[in-house]
């Protein structure tokens, strides 16, 4: 039974001892072993690997892989004309030598991105400081992300290499300042409202100008019309005149009949209305009393 035991006890520790001398790499980490706190080792290709038990040798993983450092903070950058602006930028980078990365920059990627956005931010004050906001919104702010990219590299890549590779640099944004941004809205605003009142001016004086147009044609139409009417009205009247002239030229006593039969109808068009002469002293019931007297002598 004790012998059992042994045996067990002896193969929990073999296993114990395999499982911290065996590692795996992935493929997308570097393995950095150590060796008494020494680099001993990078290991580049993913697979299961061997390393002596700790302490004596430790294993540590750095990310390969392309990473991506954004802009941290919001601070103004002052142009060559003295402009205030924020920009926002990433940078695009990867490890590329674990082992100088490590010895000048730190034990992992926080610490690279920490060191290499002061450096990324101090290139961009220098090549803003040279440019105005003109160049940086135009298609000269390309010239200005390469310019960055070449002065980050001079520095990582320099006298104490860091290890890195810098694969590109990319403004997302350029914009003033808040103060600056409300005041150019406002002229902006200013702007729009002068050149909405200009032209909505010049529409109601464009409009003014047809209305009173219209009015003046109207005014020459309906006079016109007016002038043609009575033309047309007079020469009816006179053609009726003169038709009126020659039937009654026919029978003058016929006509002074015809005529006294039309103001009588005139005169009691209504039955409320009231005529009060003397029929014996006035020449207008002559037509009557001359058609009573006829009347009377045919009787």
């Amino acid at each position: 039974m004790n012998r059992i035991g042994f045996i067990g006890a002896s193969l929990l520790i073999l296993l114990v001892l395999a499982s911290s001398m065996l590692f795996v790499v992935d493929q997308r980490q570097f393995g950095v072993v150590y060796q008494l706190g020494q680099i001993k080792e990078v290991i580049t290709e993913p697979g299961l690997k061997f390393k002596l038990p700790p302490p004596v040798q430790n294993v540590s993983y750095i990310d390969k892989r392309l990473l991506t450092l954004s802009s941290m903070d919001t601070e103004p950058m002052l142009t060559a004309e003295k402009q205030r602006v924020v920009i926002d930028w990433y940078v695009r980078w990867r490890i590329v030598d674990p082992s100088a990365y490590i010895r000048n920059v730190g034990l992992d990627e926080s610490a690279g991105a920490v060191q290499l956005n002061r450096v990324v931010r101090n290139a961009f004050q220098e090549n803003i400081n040279k440019r105005t906001v003109r160049d940086l919104i135009s298609a000269r702010r390309e010239d200005v992300m390469n310019d960055v990219r070449r002065e980050v590299l001079s520095v990582v890549q320099g006298g104490n290499a860091w290890g890195i590779d810098i694969v590109d640099v990319r403004v997302t944004r350029i914009d003033y300042v808040e103060a600056i941004t409300e005041s150019v809205y406002r002229r902006m605003e200013a702007e729009r409202k002068r050149v909405a009142n200009e032209l909505r001016s010049t529409g109601q004086a464009e409009g003014e100008k047809i209305r009173a147009d219209a009015d003046r044609q109207r005014e020459v139409t309906v006079a016109n019309a007016y002038r043609d009417a009575q033309k047309i009205k007079g020469e009816g009247d006179a053609q009726a005149a003169s038709a009126y002239a020659d039937a009654f030229g026919r029978d003058p006593q016929f006509a002074q009949f015809y005529r006294s039969l039309e103001a009588y109808k005139q005169s009691f068009n209504k039955k409320s209305d009231v005529l009060v002469v003397d029929p014996a002293s006035t020449d207008f019931f002559r037509a009557m009393r001359s058609s009573g007297s006829t009347t009377s002598n045919q009787r």
